[in-house]
């Protein structure tokens, strides 16, 4: 793997995320990253979709009118988005009632109708494989971050498992419910950019 593709793949993990560089999915990490468990299938469901879509419409992208190209992109996405909801409702129904209408939103993301139009539309089929799949592992790596520390301090379970010892509540410890608030997803964001742009100034100099 050469440079250029390597950069296509990680670019969107760091030096361009979706969500702290871009500022695309927002709403959704808004919403599913109370638990660490929701979020990581939330991040799975769309690296699944991401790369499937941007896939296919790379593969036909000749062959589809200009005029209807949004519709098309649109009911490859919607398609992709039921079997992975019907998936959930089969596999993992408690999940799938936790996620509610979010996993249909995923319909809506902004990061995937903005790979299909930026990139998929106008390049080969392996460098969009990899920058979808990039985009994706981004976008997912930020809602675990972000659900670790809000299950954690919120909750003081991860994956549901109690790790806060007993004992700590014993003495006086309380679980920080600020963190289950919505609010908090956009400072623990705000953190996460401060550290980015820090190290990329560190790096510069």
């Amino acid at each position: 793997m050469d440079n250029k593709t390597l950069k296509i793949f990680t670019d969107p993990i760091y030096k361009n995320n979706p969500i702290t560089v871009q500022v695309l999915g927002v709403c959704s990490a808004l919403a599913v990253t109370v638990k660490l468990q929701p979020a990581v299938v939330m991040a799975l469901s769309l690296i699944f979709v991401t790369v499937l879509s941007n896939v296919i419409i790379s593969l036909i992208r000749n062959f589809i009118p200009q005029r209807i190209r949004i519709i098309v992109q649109l009911l490859i996405v919607a398609a992709l988005v039921i079997i992975i909801d019907l998936i959930l409702k089969a596999f993992a129904f408690n999940i799938s009632k936790e996620l509610s209408v979010f996993v249909g939103l995923i319909i809506t993301n902004c990061i995937i109708m903005g790979r299909i139009e930026a990139f998929a539309l106008s390049n080969k089929v392996s460098h969009v494989f990899l920058d979808s799949l990039g985009n994706g592992i981004g976008y997912g790596l930020i809602l675990v971050i972000i659900s670790f520390f809000r299950e954690i301090i919120g909750s003081g379970t991860i994956w549901n498992f109690q790790v806060v010892p007993e004992k700590l509540y014993e003495f006086g410890y309380i679980n920080n419910s600020l963190m289950i608030l919505p609010p908090m997803t956009l400072i623990i964001i705000g953190v996460i950019i401060s550290i980015q742009k820090y190290k990329s100034e560190r790096q510069v100099k």
